[in-house]
């Protein structure tokens, strides 16, 4: 049984930073793709950004328009463990952060940020941003 587990969500200023960790547990995870998703209060669950690597690959990125250039999506594979660095963090990055996880190796934005590609979910963690 496949379990995602997130942690280091919190409270920061405008501009600050934070690193949300994503822990695989049940499975190792040859080729994956891993992403993360965001939820706000009343609004749909948005994609934020996603990783990808097979066995021929060390990985490929994507990233949500609105967070290029300031947060940073990564793996350690002897952790088990996908990261997303957020920086220069704005009020509307308020949000629950989800990480999702599929067997499934796509290289493919369209694939990557779409909902159904993922079979397996974390149960979130919280990010407040203060202006």
């Amino acid at each position: 049984q496949v379990q995602l587990v997130e942690s280091g969500g919190g409270l920061v200023q405008a501009g600050g930073s934070l690193r949300l960790s994503c822990a695989a547990t049940g499975h190792t995870f040859n080729s994956a793709t891993m992403g993360w998703f965001r939820q706000a209060p009343g609004e749909d669950r948005e994609f934020v950004a996603a990783i990808t690597w097979s066995a021929w690959s060390s990985g490929s990125t994507y990233y949500a328009d609105s967070v290029k250039g300031r947060f940073i999506v990564s793996r350690d594979n002897a952790k088990r463990t996908v990261y997303l660095q957020m920086n220069s963090l704005k009020p509307e990055d308020t949000a629950a952060y989800y990480c999702a996880a599929t067997e499934r190796a796509y290289y493919s934005a369209t694939n990557t940020r779409t909902l159904g590609t993922y079979d397996y979910w974390g149960q979130g963690t919280q990010v407040t941003v203060s202006s």
